[in-house]
């Protein structure tokens, strides 16, 4: 039995999905099981990663867990890891994958690695789905605002993400890695501007916004300085394409124009 929490994510349903797809026994951890939709098969329980003490049912007989770094709907750093870890291995777990939230390890990802159970940590380094904050101004004026809009980065489909993970807790050969997970380009915003554009049938114009302005409107939506300094990071230092996907999976990963053709009726 494989374990998923953040399974209505952008990730967690994919590998939910995915897991049962290929026959695997797979349990999805949620907060609000009433409302949850998921391929037949799947066993859905209510838990709460914020609370330990509600996992018991999620955890029981189940031999590898999926975990992610926050709780809440607030997206709240995960601050009881130790706690959830130590229940895992009391129930029988044997392997973790954690989807990292920086590229950089964390409290969550120190604990996995210290909780004696074998891990792998799953770092994707900028999903394709970020671009659907350019949803709201493309519809409107058909404009992106950006900075460092000549930087290439290299985003990945949540699917993809989704398969290594599913790739990590079911085959050999992961134990201790860090999968850096990137998609199979290198685009600048410019490049992402042109792809959108012609998914949607449209040229989409893009206005480029100083570090400053970025930071300012970092600022104003709430986050703190922490997050501030990693978002200025990723924007003006983003990944470039790597081989993972092929390597863990065996197959390409999906370009930006298979994610843009699937989403276009956002940017619409």
């Amino acid at each position: 039995m494989i374990v998923v929490t953040g399974a209505t994510g952008n990730v967690g349903r994919r590998l939910v999905a995915l897991l049962a797809g290929a026959g695997r026994p797979v349990r999805a951890l949620t907060r609000r099981p009433g409302s949850a939709r998921f391929p037949a098969g799947v066993e859905v329980v209510g838990g709460d990663l914020a609370d330990p003490a509600t996992l018991g049912p999620a955890l029981r007989g189940a031999t590898a867990l999926h975990l992610i770094t926050f709780a809440g709907d607030d997206q709240a750093p995960l601050e009881n890891a130790p706690q959830i870890l130590d229940a895992a291995a009391r129930a029988g777990v044997e392997r973790v994958t954690v989807l990292m939230g920086s590229v950089e390890p964390g409290p969550v990802e120190r604990a996995v690695a210290d909780s004696g159970l074998e891990w792998t940590r799953i770092a994707p380094v900028e999903f394709m789905s970020n671009a659907l904050g350019w949803a709201g101004s493309i519809r409107a004026e058909g404009v992106i605002r950006e900075g460092a809009v000549d930087v290439p980065s290299s985003m990945v489909h949540e699917e993809d993400i989704a398969a290594v993970a599913a790739a990590a807790l079911t085959g050999d050969g992961h134990a201790g890695a860090t999968h850096m997970v990137t998609g199979p380009q290198a685009l600048t915003v410019r490049d992402k501007a042109r792809i959108l554009g012609e998914a949607l049938g449209r040229p989409i114009r893009v206005v480029e916004l100083s570090i400053e302005e970025l930071q300012q409107g970092w600022r104003a939506e709430g986050f703190g300085e922490d997050d501030i300094a990693f978002f200025t990071a990723m924007t003006t230092e983003r990944p470039e394409a790597g081989r993972t996907v092929r390597q863990v999976t065996g197959r390409s990963p999906r370009t930006f124009a298979h994610w843009a053709a699937e989403n276009a009726g956002a940017f619409r």
